[in-house]
């Protein structure tokens, strides 16, 4: 196959407006089975996850960016109808960039984006399980890779060693590292996207961190090379 696309019309609706496939059947009892052009049907009110905007993603195009419900207040006058500054006033220096770092809380299945000390994102996770546990400590982002392709390692993802026997999986939304891989400075361990977000929030992963892929385009544009991880 050339890419791991959805399975259907009803697979690419639920990721687009950030659900799974059974809880869009459960909003639209019965029309699922069949969407054709002009149906119409009951989504959630979210802002749509755009599968081709992904090739467009800027990491760390979203650091230090205000919070929505801390922008300044709109001025009452149009944009060009400010008075201009004194000459003789002295600029007031801006104040210097919070330090952005991940923390992942493997108990409770979420991930938090921190500036400084305070929490400015946060996103429900799937670790990895008892048998291939996440690695516990604190690591660096080391790189974002849109549209990955995925290494099928059978030992490696049940025994955490390579073997020369595995297959290279095309990207696509249904990957199973989803659409985006955010690499830490772990060989063979990263954050990244889902095939089935219907398994977000659950132990099941293979030593990574797993997002909807809604989320960890979100989260790609909140780190950088060298952001600070912390998994405990």
């Amino acid at each position: 196959m050339k890419a791991l696309l959805y399975r259907d019309p009803a697979d690419a609706i639920a990721e687009k407006f950030h659900c799974d496939v059974h809880f869009l059947e459960q909003l639209n009892p019965g029309k699922t089975k069949s969407i054709k052009v002009g149906d119409q049907l009951r989504v959630p009110n979210v802002e749509p996850f755009e599968l081709g905007e992904v090739k467009d993603i800027k990491p760390g195009s979203g650091i230090n960016a205000p919070a929505a419900n801390e922008l300044p207040d709109e001025p009452d006058k149009r944009l060009g109808e400010q008075p201009a500054p004194s000459q003789n006033s002295s600029a007031t220096p801006e104040s210097s960039p919070a330090t952005t770092s991940v923390k992942i809380d493997t108990k409770t299945n979420m991930l938090g984006v921190f500036e400084a000390d305070k929490l400015i994102a946060a996103y429900p996770v799937t670790i990895g399980s008892a048998q291939t546990a996440s690695p516990i400590g604190d690591w660096k982002v080391k790189g974002v890779s849109k549209w990955p392709r995925f290494r099928y390692d059978e030992k490696m993802l049940k025994h955490g060693q390579r073997s020369g026997h595995f297959y290279m999986l095309p990207p696509g939304p249904r990957s199973p590292v989803g659409v985006l891989w955010i690499a830490l400075n772990k060989k063979g361990i990263g954050i990244h996207g889902t095939a089935a977000p219907d398994s977000i929030g659950h132990s099941v992963s293979h030593g990574c961190v797993r997002l909807a892929n809604w989320d960890v385009v979100r989260l790609a544009e909140r780190v950088k090379f060298g952001t600070a991880v912390s998994i405990h």
